[in-house]
């Protein structure tokens, strides 16, 4: 598996039509379409039928993070509105799930829509239902999918400030003050913040969109979008696949905003990938360990992401590489040594890691690029929406079709399915995987 010499735009690249890409999620999720390709064959079903083309030799492997709210829309001190998008905590903390829980400043890499405008300090007021309640029901549902309860007959006033500061790339740094230390960054957020729905759904975000762009198993905010692929995941699928004793386990990945960054470049060898934090749990290794002789189906090509770095960080673990828990965009294609390494030995290295450490989770980014020939290590199968033409998403998707995937997207253009992230589902069972 080497670095291919250049991969022209062009190969995943299909004209998608404005009235495919779905506005708005189906009235139930689990009557969304699902696209099935097995053995090379295509069937049309609907998402509710998932457990059928499923047996007890399959595990599936769900990414639980929690979509917050990122969108802040401000107004300056002329009048001016200014659209916040938040991408990821600078200070004084990296870490995504800690920088949630801080009090009284935190600074974020943003997007910034009418920067020009944002030149002074922005103060804005968020009313938070009893202070000291939502502390402690915030506590209490941090792990839950449903957002705090909070007691409606008492609002506190808490005053935030927003600084913008230097420019990072395409982004800036945004500096957020408060001084009511009963409240988190996380609550006053939760509070003010629009759920930031994809770029390409031209209408403003409804009350109904907090709970349908959030899987019902989201456990750990983190997310500027999606893990769409378990968007169609209800209660009654979830029991059909226990019913046929078919296991499964979460794993973390906070997608963020370069999921929808365009390929620019001539080739997409020299498209910067985004870097995503992850979490890894000792179950979650644990049950990859124990499943390894199934056929292990990542529910989104994040999770797909994931288990690949998972086994990146854990080749490089056993290889006592430095920096193991930094995966990077190409590094896979350029070290033999980590291919040679087994899905066996690089689990069990990552678990010889977690007990030396005496952890139970740790903490990584990635920034790995799938290209097409790649070779799934752990996730040899697939279930997943339909992409944008020339994404990155693509790529991925090719990985496992080949050439294949433009005959499944013109039999999904030809059969009205919804595309995109509240579009209908596929899952890919190739033969050769």
């Amino acid at each position: 598996m080497k670095m291919p010499p250049f991969i022209q735009l062009s190969d995943i690249d299909y004209l998608l039509p404005n009235d495919k890409i779905a506005l708005f999620p189906s009235n139930n999720r689990d009557q969304s379409k699902l696209l099935v390709y097995k053995n090379n064959t295509i069937t049309d079903a609907v998402f509710l039928q998932l457990s059928d083309f499923l047996d007890d030799n399959c595990a599936l492997v769900f990414n639980d993070s929690k979509v917050f709210h990122a969108r802040l829309l401000l107004q300056s001190n002329y009048g001016a509105n200014i659209e916040v998008f938040l991408l990821e905590p600078v200070y004084p903390t990296r870490d995504i799930t800690s920088a949630f829980s801080l009090t009284g400043v935190v600074a974020w890499k943003c997007l910034i829509g009418n920067a020009k405008k944002f030149r002074d300090p922005i103060e804005f007021v968020v009313e938070i239902n009893d202070i000291e309640e939502s502390r402690k029901e915030g506590r209490r549902n941090e792990t839950m999918f449903l957002e705090p309860i909070f007691q409606k007959d008492t609002l506190n006033s808490v005053l935030i400030t927003a600084e913008k500061g230097d420019r990072v790339g395409d982004a800036f740094l945004v500096t957020f003050m408060w001084d009511e230390e009963a409240v988190s960054f996380a609550q006053w957020l939760e509070s003010y913040g629009k759920m930031p729905l994809p770029p390409y759904i031209k209408r403003a975000a409804n009350d109904a969109d907090a709970v349908r762009y959030q899987t019902i198993y989201a456990q750990h905010k983190g997310s500027v979008a999606a893990p769409t692929a378990g968007l169609h995941f209800s209660e009654k699928v979830l029991q059909s696949l226990k019913d046929k004793n078919i296991t499964f386990k979460n794993i973390t990945l906070h997608v963020g905003a370069g999921t929808f960054k365009p390929i620019t470049t001539e080739s997409m060898l020299e498209h910067e990938m985004h870097e995503e934090q992850m979490i890894i749990n000792r179950e979650t290794v644990e049950f990859l360990l124990q499943n390894i002789s199934k056929k292990i189906v990542a529910v989104g090509t994040t999770v797909a992401r994931s288990l690949e770095s998972l086994f990146i960080i854990g080749s490089k673990l056993y290889l006592k590489k430095e920096n193991p828990f930094v995966v990077g965009q190409f590094e896979i294609y350029k070290d033999a040594r980590l291919q040679s390494v087994t899905v066996s030995e690089a689990l069990t290295a990552l678990l010889l890691y977690f007990s030396e450490s005496n952890l139970t989770a740790i903490t990584a980014t990635t920034s790995l690029m799938i290209l097409p020939h790649y070779s799934q290590k752990i996730a040899t199968g697939l279930i997943t929406n339909f992409h944008q033409p020339k994404s990155t998403l693509l790529l991925l998707i090719s990985s496992y079709l080949g050439e294949e995937w433009q005959k499944v997207y013109q039999h999904a253009l030809s059969h009205n399915y919804r595309f995109l992230s509240y579009g209908d589902a596929n899952l890919y069972l190739p033969q050769n995987q």
